[in-house]
């Protein structure tokens, strides 16, 4: 499986060499990064920057983690343009959700490594998450199984060298659905709005994420309602908080060999 053209470009480089060896003109993959931005109902409430692929799966995904609908079926039409260096997003929102984005858009310019930026008051940030209802029972073995499995499911990753990917997968490990960016949030929001968009519930497993735990990804995971979160890198204080708060089975630092439990209140992984 290869990555498709709307993500990733071919740029031609000249190889140096730090010995011997000699320079050489290669060809380098890379990811596609653009900034996209979001409306809705006309109001401009963000710009990020990300891959332009799978962008209705991202509409969906990043309107659930910002708490703007909880279901897909609450988002009308969705229209997705090519504009002069960019995208553009535009997501129709009945009046009583567009409420919500009146009330909470402004101007901003968030990069796909900061979720913070434009927000200007620290009660939005550390605002109260939903309690996490699901419920799953797994073991090291399937965490090991996935993560071993994952890297069959990332052509971007696999070419350029410089994509984050976001998978779904069944208490037992298998991988059912992956999707990559350049930003770890933006593939986050894209795995939650592919599932969302096909009926499938993140209840019924855990998330794994090839990316630094931070916050914003423990909150984007509690609001997609799933039970686990398995991350590759080290957390954050803010993010292993938020994550105990909301009841969040949360592991990090997952390896081959192995991982550190910092949250499991259910006692959900053996």
């Amino acid at each position: 499986m290869n990555a498709p053209d709307s993500m990733r470009r071919d740029i031609p480089a000249r190889r140096i060499a730090f010995d011997d060896a000699e320079d050489a003109d290669v060809s380098r993959a890379v990811p596609i990064e653009a900034p996209i931005a979001i409306e809705y109902g006309g109001i401009g409430y963000a710009v990020m920057m990300g891959t332009p692929a799978d962008l209705e799966d991202y509409a969906v995904g990043f309107s659930i983690g910002e708490g703007l609908v909880e279901r897909p079926n609450q988002i009308g039409a969705i229209d997705i343009h090519a504009i002069g260096g960019g995208w553009v997003v535009r997501i129709a929102l009945p009046p009583e959700r567009l409420e919500s984005v009146i009330e909470r858009a402004r101007s901003r310019v968030s990069e796909s490594s900061c979720g913070l930026c434009g927000i200007d008051n620290i009660e939005q940030v550390l605002r109260p998450l939903p309690l996490v209802t699901a419920r799953i029972q797994t073991d090291r073995t399937a965490v090991a199984r996935a993560l071993t499995d994952l890297s069959a499911h990332q052509p971007l990753s696999r070419s350029t060298g410089a994509a984050h990917a976001a998978a779904f997968c069944t208490p037992d490990g298998e991988i059912l659905c992956v999707r990559e960016d350049v930003g770890r949030h933006n593939a986050l929001d894209k795995l939650v709005g592919a599932l969302a968009r096909r009926g499938q519930s993140l209840e019924s497993g855990f998330v794994l994420l090839t990316a630094r735990c931070s916050y914003e990804l423990v909150e984007k995971t509690v609001r997609a309602g799933c039970p686990m979160l398995v991350t590759i890198s080290a957390p954050t204080s803010l993010a292993v908080d938020r994550a105990q708060a909301a009841g969040l089975t949360l592991i990090s630092l997952a390896r081959a060999d192995n991982a550190l439990v910092l949250s499991d209140p259910h006692g959900s992984i053996r």
